[in-house]
């Protein structure tokens, strides 16, 4: 048997951006952003099942997300806020409806694989099986900042061959803006760098499991 180190995309990310300490405000940008991926991540898979959801089930199933986890970090919001977050929360899906994207089911984890001895789970948001894949955000990631470029890069390397786009839906317009933009491929150096540099984060944070007991497909890449 084979032990590897392994670990999450947005471990590496949180360990090489690391963030201060939450604030409530921070817990509602949060909590609204992760109701919003988790309800259109629902949407779009059923209606590549074939079941059409209305558009206010899914509301109320964002907003069932939103409470539970405000509750969780003890938030309380005022009137004010609750409404802007339920604005926040219609006008993504509405523009999210009208996109490429939906409809486009999430990709099964991958696991990059260095050396054979570190992996690193990768696993976007969307992809239509054969040549693209795409990372949502529900705010305007362009320019990209360096911890989505991180990401990005990460599920690159995960998803070799398929070309890769950022999904904005800016919750924070009104009405929401939709951009959806192609991430270009690193080049050789900078991808070297990055393998280096998920190989030395995931010997000092990755947990150790049996490589033949990782039910994923693995993508391999050699480090020298």
């Amino acid at each position: 048997m084979t032990t590897v180190k392994v670990l999450a995309t947005h471990e590496v990310v949180q360990h090489l951006f690391p963030r201060p300490p939450a604030t409530e405000l921070d817990e509602l940008r949060r909590a609204t952003g992760k109701a919003i991926d988790h309800a259109l991540s629902q949407w779009s898979h059923a209606h590549r099942q074939g079941l059409r959801l209305t558009s206010t089930a899914v509301q109320r199933l964002a907003r069932e997300t939103l409470d539970e986890d405000l509750k969780d970090a003890d938030v309380v919001l005022t009137p004010e806020q609750l409404t802007e977050a339920e604005r926040q929360i219609v006008g993504v899906l509405q523009a999210f409806r009208k996109s490429e994207v939906f409809g486009l089911s999430r990709p099964r984890t991958r696991l990059v694989l260095l050396d054979g001895e570190v992996g690193v789970y990768a696993q976007p948001d969307y992809w239509d099986g054969a040549r693209r894949f795409y990372e949502m955000k529900s705010f305007r990631a362009v320019p990209t900042p360096p911890d989505v470029g991180l990401q990005v890069s990460v599920f690159q390397l995960a998803f070799p061959g398929f070309a890769s786009f950022l999904a904005c839906f800016d919750r924070h317009r009104n009405p929401v803006e939709t951009t959806i933009v192609e991430v270009a491929q690193p080049a050789p150096e900078v991808r070297q760098e990055l393998l280096v540099t998920l190989q030395r984060v995931g010997r000092e944070l990755g947990q150790p499991k049996v490589l033949e007991y990782i039910d994923t497909e693995k993508v391999h890449y050699k480090i020298g």
